[in-house]
């Protein structure tokens, strides 16, 4: 028998205030009891009902999302120490947060620290991923129409495989910091020219923007763009953006049939306004831009 749709909604409802929770609460007592009044729901059940929706347990759900934070502290935030970072993570000292780190990412943390193994690293991250992405939900009342205007920007294009990402972003993230154009004075985009689901990984090209009118003579592979003005739909998603594809499909399959609008020729993109591990992973905020023709 199935659930009807609004007490499902709520049911899941209940399973999000967690997951968010988790997120706000990373440095705090996160145990089953704490989580389950969290969710009201009986604590003698909740753990197969939290293993059974998001198909992981607690305890894994939880030291995934600290090691998650450390492992982005370590790869794109090189002023934080790893001392700092394991206490932060629930760990006494470094010794046992590198082994429980090298257990999850086959690397310790000074290595990742100076070239992360992004495979291993994704691997273990994909049931966070596949946990968040069931409680992604949009309507046509979510998405607003804007007037987008032309926006020059220095571009750093990533192209080859998506899992090689984080590559391109530390090396864009010194740039930035060199170039004096960090996120609070200078808007951050990505550029996506090509679906990495219908994309060879060699061939796939995304570009990592930031909002300038100048970029200087460099050796960094930054160059001068621009992203072309013009109305587009704007969806808003708010919490992780390690997986834009239920956003996405939703302005291109449902919203976009609906609307009556043409998409323009121009690439979709986004605007990154607010970044994890800066705030928490549930307030973190991404724009989806979908480029569309004017009316006539």
């Amino acid at each position: 028998m199935r659930m009807k749709p609004d007490i499902a909604e709520n049911y899941h409802a209940r399973m999000r205030r967690v997951l968010d929770h988790i997120d706000a609460h990373l440095d705090e007592d996160l145990s089953v009891e704490v989580l389950a009044a969290v969710a009201a729901f009986s604590r003698r059940h909740f753990q197969r009902q939290f293993s059974g929706l998001f198909g992981i347990g607690v305890a894994a759900y939880v030291q995934l999302a600290r090691m998650k934070r450390a492992s982005y502290r370590l790869a794109f935030r090189d002023q934080d120490g790893v001392l700092g970072i394991a206490l932060d993570s629930g760990y006494e000292g470094p010794e046992a947060f590198s082994r429980a780190f090298r257990r999850l990412f086959d690397q310790s943390p000074s290595a990742f620290r100076r070239a992360p193994r992004w495979e291993p690293w994704h691997a273990a991250q994909s049931p966070l991923v596949q946990a968040r992405r069931q409680t992604m939900t949009f309507t046509d009342d979510d998405v607003r129409i804007v007037d987008f205007p032309d926006t020059p920007v220095a571009v750093l294009r990533h192209q080859g495989d998506p899992a090689r990402l984080g590559d391109a972003i530390r090396r864009f993230i010194a740039w930035r910091k060199a170039a004096g154009l960090p996120p609070r004075v200078s808007a951050t985009f990505n550029v996506f020219h090509d679906d990495p689901d219908d994309t060879p990984a060699e061939r796939y090209r995304m570009d990592l923007c930031a909002a300038t009118a100048r970029v200087a003579p460099n050796a960094d592979g930054v160059t001068a763009g621009m992203i072309p003005g013009g109305p587009c739909a704007v969806l808003r998603q708010v919490g992780s953006s390690d997986d834009l594809r239920a956003a996405s499909r939703f302005l291109y399959g449902e919203w976009l049939p609906r609307s009556g609008r043409e998409p323009r020729d121009a690439p979709f993109f986004a605007q990154r306004v607010s970044f994890f591990p800066d705030v928490p992973e549930h307030e973190a905020v991404t724009d989806l831009f979908l480029p569309l023709s004017p009316r006539t």
